[in-house]
């Protein structure tokens, strides 16, 4: 098993400070793994029939309690979220409570709305690279970071379980959240969706190609977004006299996801394709999401053909990267552009090597190990 000090920690303290923690993310990432980390009263999983059974009587069952409450899958009995507003509202309240879900708070409703100023989101996602050995950069890159597919004995089970992972997701995932969507349209939409990734969202030619509305497609969007497989990139606009792109950037969050839906089950079949470069560039963009905490980020994009792959404000400041799936990636006219237009400290170019370079005073090329620390100074 793989240690996960930093989500621990963060999860501690959160207990700490808050009457309810949301641990959210998606299925297979995790978190129950996790949450047996932290020492409970009691647990109940709301996917076993006798643990549902048990909250029948839910305010009596779970007043009843002192100390750290655990619920794993809240989301299929919505209205405990009423039951522990009540519960920690009252005077000298004895329990926390850790729920665990596997959609967004806009999908969960009930966490956001109910429990507003109650509750602490934190977000798990699969392995990221800084709880890994560098050496296993490129194995995380290809099968993703799903636990059960980063750890599988062999690359033929690592995809078999990523395509198992799929089928359950659109056939009973989606329709346990409340979402009546045909599985075959959904499998269509997203392997679609994977051969677009890192490109601007474009619904009405995804609708005209399903025969679908711009309207349907774009439901079939924020459903991935919301269950954790999908990432909208928003655009960022300034006000330099450029026409500037205003439409998301769509990523498939995960890497492994992405090539079963492309159908790359090996690393040559990965490094021959020619989404090998959008691939790179979703996955470094994902490694830097998830050390930068609440960094503002987007892309930046005009008409003219100058863009950004990735705008970060942190601390005051806008920083640049840029991905570059090649052995020594050089600056370009783009790059300049988005420097003098955006006014950035600094610009990044993050590629698969493993030597740092100065390119000038502005922009470097690094490595992506070295990315999570270049604005963090850990």
């Amino acid at each position: 098993m793989i240690s996960r000090p930093g989500y621990l920690e963060a999860l501690r303290a959160a207990l700490e400070r808050s009457p309810v923690t949301a641990l959210l993310g998606p299925r297979q990432c995790g978190k129950t793994t996790l949450a047996r980390m932290i020492p409970a009263s009691a647990t109940f999983d709301l996917e076993s029939l006798p643990d549902r059974r048990r909250l029948e009587n839910p305010e009596m069952v779970l007043g009843s309690i002192e100390g750290t409450v655990v619920i794993d899958e809240i989301q299929r009995m919505p209205t405990l979220f009423e039951v522990l507003r009540v519960l920690v509202d009252r005077p000298a309240n004895p329990a926390r409570f850790l729920i665990l879900g596997s959609a967004s708070p806009d999908v969960i409703r009930g966490a956001s709305e109910t429990l507003a100023g109650r509750v602490e989101f934190i977000e798990l996602a699969g392995f990221d690279i800084t709880e890994l050995d560098d050496r296993d950069v490129d194995k995380r890159w290809l099968r993703g970071g799903f636990p059960r597919s980063f750890l599988a004995e062999s690359d033929e089970n690592s995809i078999a379980w990523r395509e198992g992972f799929i089928r359950t997701f659109l056939e009973r995932d989606i329709a346990e959240l409340g979402f009546t969507l045909p599985s075959a349209a959904m499998r269509r939409f997203w392997t679609m969706l994977a051969h677009q990734h890192g490109q601007t969202w474009n619904g009405s030619q995804i609708g005209r190609s399903m025969g679908l509305s711009d309207k349907t497609v774009r439901g079939y969007l924020d459903v991935l977004t919301g269950t954790f497989m999908v990432r909208q990139l928003q655009p960022w606009h300034e006000n330099i006299r450029k026409r500037q792109v205003k439409a998301p950037k769509v990523y498939i969050r995960d890497s492994g996801i992405l090539h079963a839906l492309l159908g790359l089950d090996l690393e040559e079949d990965l490094l021959a394709h020619p989404k090998v470069g959008a691939s790179w560039e979703g996955f470094g963009i994902e490694q830097i999401l998830r050390n930068l905490g609440r960094a503002q980020a987007s892309f930046w994009a005009t008409h003219g053909g100058a863009e950004l792959d990735l705008l970060i404000q942190h601390r005051g400041k806008r920083y640049g990267f840029e991905f570059k799936f090649s052995e020594a990636p050089t600056s370009s006219k783009s790059m300049r552009v988005a420097l003098d237009d955006l006014g950035l400290e600094h610009l990044w170019i993050v590629y698969p090597g493993k030597n740092r370079y100065s390119i000038d005073h502005a922009i470097s090329v690094v490595p992506l190990t070295e990315v999570p620390r270049l604005l963090t100074g850990s």
